[in-house]
């Protein structure tokens, strides 16, 4: 039998606090709205007049998805006032009920309850086998990468990788892993309009591309033919295993590295919406859903960048919260991975997977909140806002992984795991604890801000925090010439314009 434990007085608190972050986020929202959707055009050329359209765009494309996190947050308030005040009247007819009884007959009745159940609820059923790995002090393992060829596959819209793109993939994801051979560019077709075409074409060109390889001589376990894939590439990796598989080439003659995999088993877009597990349902001229990473194919390191929405989609979108920000993070964390510290990716956390399986799956966490980055370009007022709303907000969207601390789901990684309705293994008694925490942190935040004089310089756009990722990972995928743009002018003067050509 389910017991359910609630302290009214603690769920009117928490309803008061979710209704201030709620007019907060509408003052910000309001103050927020002019400047943001009508921005004044720097100067009188083209370039001026496309850049202050383009950032109008993103405000109101803002402010909608503010609208709409607004009114699920009203609603939010409403539930749990709510439900606090059926606790409290249920509580006093309980109250009432009880002294009716008498208390020379609960006595007996407690007792003989009390030794029954040893005030201890039953333990939980024994749920899958799982590997589980410690997360403390953790490094990437050493693994027999050698110092062979390394394919290095762009990702959609990028058939063919610019040189430096190659290099940053080889420093940060293949070195930590013992590598020392040559980076090679593959072209693959990367196509955006229909992913199904796209995948199959490159993935044939992949294999053919990995025997070719092994025909030519000097590859086995110790230097086997490398693969980095990203986004798209990482895909259609998935095809490939299979028919390498089929060709019967060796385990150890191929390792796969892939980074922003929308097959993640449990995560990955594809798999997420694979309802039931191995259905492959097909959206016509598009893409079939489903086709998760194969667990005991090939060797395989898959990277993850937390609130990633194409890789690390919440199992629960029932959340909005969650939802709104997966569909940024789909811009904002999918983009960066060329740009993040290598730190942050030798220090990435194992992912607890289940049974036998040659796939690392490894989660790097994000220290920024997606759905809140925007506040971030605001002068002055942003930095303050952001740190108020983010410790909150992210519990909320955490939820919608089924943790309140993680921003990915749940679960061994190796499995497919679709979308869900609600969490059936989170502490909800622990939420409401944890919420007032995170206001009060908020409010720490802010304070401390508006206390900081560095809260009251104004830096250039290129140098905002919200942006600095993405202009390094633009720099290492070749995309601009300039490590350092000072301004906006020059970071787009310095876009190249002319892809390389094929290989």
């Amino acid at each position: 039998m389910p017991f359910v434990v609630a302290q009214p007085e603690t769920m009117a608190v928490a309803a008061a606090d979710a209704a201030a972050i709620g007019s907060a986020i509408s003052a910000v929202n309001a103050a927020t709205a002019a400047p943001t959707t009508a921005l004044a055009v720097a100067g009188a050329d083209e370039v001026s007049a496309a850049v202050a359209t383009l950032f109008s765009k993103y405000g109101r494309a803002y402010q909608a998805l503010s609208a709409q996190a607004a009114r699920f947050h009203q609603q939010f308030v409403q539930a749990l006032s709510v439900a606090a005040g059926a606790y409290t009247s249920a509580e006093a007819a309980s109250a009432t009920a009880l002294r009716a009884v008498g208390q020379d007959v609960l006595d007996p009745v407690n007792a003989t309850s009390q030794t029954l159940l040893g005030r201890a609820s039953a333990p939980p059923s024994p749920g899958p086998q799982t590997i589980a790995v410690p997360l403390a002090n953790v490094q990437i393992p050493s693994s027999p990468l050698g110092g062979g060829i390394a394919l290095v596959m762009g990702g959609s819209g990028l058939p063919t990788p610019y040189p430096r793109y190659a290099e940053s993939a080889d420093m940060l994801y293949l070195q930590p892993h013992g590598f020392t051979g040559t980076p090679q560019i593959l072209t693959t077709p990367e196509l955006t309009n229909n992913f199904d075409t796209s995948m199959a074409a490159g993935s044939k060109i992949l294999t053919n591309a990995i025997v070719s390889q092994i025909q030519g001589g000097h590859v086995d376990a110790q230097n086997p033919v490398v693969v980095f894939g990203y986004s798209q590439s990482s895909v259609l990796s998935t095809f490939t295993m299979e028919q390498l598989h089929a060709l019967g080439v060796p385990s150890g003659d191929v390792h796969f590295v892939l980074v922003g995999n929308t097959a993640n088993p449990n995560g990955g877009l594809l798999s997420a919406f694979d309802i039931p597990p191995g259905r492959n349902f097909t959206i016509p001229n598009y893409v079939t859903l489903g086709n998760p990473t194969p667990s005991n194919l090939y060797p395989t390191d898959v990277y993850t960048l937390e609130y990633d929405g194409w890789a690390d989609f919440p199992r629960y979108p029932i959340n909005v919260f969650s939802d709104l920000n997966a569909i940024v993070g789909m811009y904002t964390q999918h983009l960066a991975y060329l740009g993040l510290d290598p730190s942050q990716i030798t220090n990435a956390i194992p992912l607890p997977t289940t049974g036998d399986t040659m796939v690392n799956y490894y989660m790097i966490p994000s220290a920024n909140l997606p759905i809140l980055e925007p506040l971030r370009l605001i002068p002055i007022a942003g930095q303050p806002l952001y740190d108020l709303l983010q410790p909150d907000t992210r519990i909320l969207v955490n939820l919608g992984y089924g943790s309140i601390t993680e921003g990915w789901n749940q679960g061994p990684a190796n499995v497919e795991t679709p979308v869900a309705l609600f969490p059936t293994d989170l502490d909800w008694s622990a939420v409401l604890p944890a919420l007032g925490n995170g206001t009060q942190q908020g409010v720490t935040a802010f304070v401390n801000d508006l206390l900081n004089p560095a809260t009251y310089q104004i830096t250039p756009l290129v140098d905002n925090p919200a942006l600095t990722t993405l202009i390094t990972a633009a720099y290492r995928a070749g995309d601009i010439n300039n490590p350092h743009p000072s301004s906006l002018w020059d970071l787009l003067t310095s876009w190249v314009t002319t892809p390389p050509e094929p290989s």
